[in-house]
């Protein structure tokens, strides 16, 4: 299904495990959302530092310093709020699925969206793994629930490096034109100065710009975002 319109997406919750998940897998389709007047909340699950920087006197500035990073590449992309979970990077599968549900639950029954895109459950970061299952806890289908459309989606260095089996293959059914808006992703990952990586690092505009123009081509578009739909209630 190739979606252009995403029209009946009023608001919409947008969950990453990390600072950068966001406008790595889906940054064009954001800022293609805000453009059409939708209210785009943005929640990182995790602190995205604190494992990785561990052993730095400075962590709390590190910390600091992505929550920067994420304002300006969000202000790009048009997200009015952010929202921080600050539990433990790269330490989900230590913590406790309730701890993470309650997270995600909050930010659900504070926003009510319509719509939420999360992580794919194949992915090689198990911190990917584990906002997704506490997603579905979240949204679970029971009378009354809020959110209508759920969605996957691919984050680059992560959802490409799980082995090609059946049960972890990222199969997209949605694609996103994003060719008026795939230079704003760019623009907004770059200030993302502490994860850029050379090329050919998945985690380089060059290489973000290549997969996007591939995606598209497979559906007949100059540059496109991929999406797994699991669930819709019209």
């Amino acid at each position: 299904m190739m979606s252009d319109s995403l029209k009946g997406m009023k608001k919409v919750l947008v969950i990453s495990a990390h600072p950068d998940d966001e406008v790595l897998g889906m940054g064009g389709t954001i800022a293609k959302l805000t453009a059409a007047g939708c209210d785009v909340q943005l929640l990182i699950v995790t602190d995205g530092s604190s494992s990785q920087y561990s052993n730095s006197e400075d962590l709390m500035a590190i910390i600091s310093h992505k929550k920067e990073e994420t304002k300006k590449s969000s202000d790009i992309l048009g997200i009015k709020s952010i929202r921080y979970g600050g539990l433990p990077d790269m330490r989900l599968d230590c913590t406790p699925h309730v701890e993470i549900n309650k997270v995600i639950e909050s930010a659900v029954d504070d926003f009510q969206p319509d719509t939420i895109f999360t992580h794919f459950w194949g992915d090689v970061n198990v911190d990917h793994q584990n906002v997704y299952k506490s997603t579905l806890v979240a949204v679970r289908p029971i009378f009354g629930q809020v959110v209508k459309e759920l969605y996957c989606y691919s984050v680059p260095s992560s959802t490409e490096w799980t082995p090609n089996k059946s049960e972890t293959m990222f199969m997209p059914n949605v694609f996103v034109n994003i060719e008026m808006f795939m230079e704003k992703k760019y623009e907004a990952f770059s200030k993302y100065t502490t994860e850029l990586r050379e090329y050919p690092h998945p985690r380089s505009v060059q290489y973000l710009r290549e997969t996007d123009k591939a995606v598209g081509l497979r559906v007949g578009l100059f540059a496109a975002e991929e999406f797994v739909l699991l669930r819709m209630i019209n």
